[in-house]
């Protein structure tokens, strides 16, 4: 049995999109639990917190990576005949990425957390520009991305990473109203706007999971 380059590159897509959405899927659970106050005393809550934040490294490693590993995998396929100095850009940029994501981790809390974290942001916003541009063009035009499905494919990635976002920019006020929950212990005062704060990004997290799976079907059943 011979295993080409390519099908190597889609056992690592079908990986990387496993340790996605299932780690995800965790985090979402775990913030689930943390939001009952009334099961779990706040040390509790926090440890779940301080779990879920480390588990939410798998998917933010995993989205990273994606970004060289699809655009090595259309080359590979046949679907986009990109240049040598195109792909390795597009590791370079993942590698960037996976590294700010962890340093930021790292040295949480500090300034140097909060540099990576307004560098990831820029990054980000300049790939959901790149897919959403991709897609659309490619819909257009019928290039660089041939096929219906693959161009779809390429958008939807991009809306992606523009629902992720939103995740981030939605949960951004958790942090000063955690820090308000545990100076001044739980009470209506003080749980029930961090709990509409989670409320409002579960919204945005529904969106990713659907986008997700959305994506995976269009990737492997090819229907247009």
């Amino acid at each position: 049995m011979t295993i080409t380059y390519y099908q190597l590159l889609v056992y690592i897509h079908l990986l990387l999109f496993v340790l996605w959405l299932g780690a995800d899927v965790g985090v979402f659970m775990l913030g689930q639990h943390f939001r009952k106050r009334k099961k779990y005393d706040l040390p509790q809550r926090l440890v779940l917190l301080q779990l879920l934040v480390n588990l939410d490294m798998v998917p933010r490693t995993a989205w990273a990576l994606m970004v060289p590993l699809t655009l090595t995998m259309v080359d590979a396929g046949g679907w986009w005949d990109l240049p040598v100095w195109a792909i390795a850009l597009a590791w370079l940029v993942g590698g960037l990425w996976v590294w700010l994501v962890w340093d930021a981790h790292s040295h949480d809390q500090t300034e140097r957390a909060a540099r990576d974290r307004k560098i990831e942001g820029w990054l980000r916003i300049g790939l959901t520009a790149f897919y959403l541009g991709l897609g659309i063009i490619s819909l257009v035009k019928g290039a660089p991305l041939m096929p219906v499905w693959l161009a779809t494919k390429a958008l939807m990635f991009g809306l992606i990473f523009a629902a992720a976002i939103m995740i981030d920019v939605a949960f951004k006020p958790v942090g000063p109203q955690l820090g308000k929950l545990i100076a001044e212990g739980s009470s209506d005062a003080t749980e029930v706007p961090l709990l509409t704060t989670m409320n409002r990004t579960r919204i945005w997290v529904w969106v990713v999971y659907a986008l997700l799976l959305a994506t995976a079907f269009l990737g492997n059943i090819k229907p247009f």
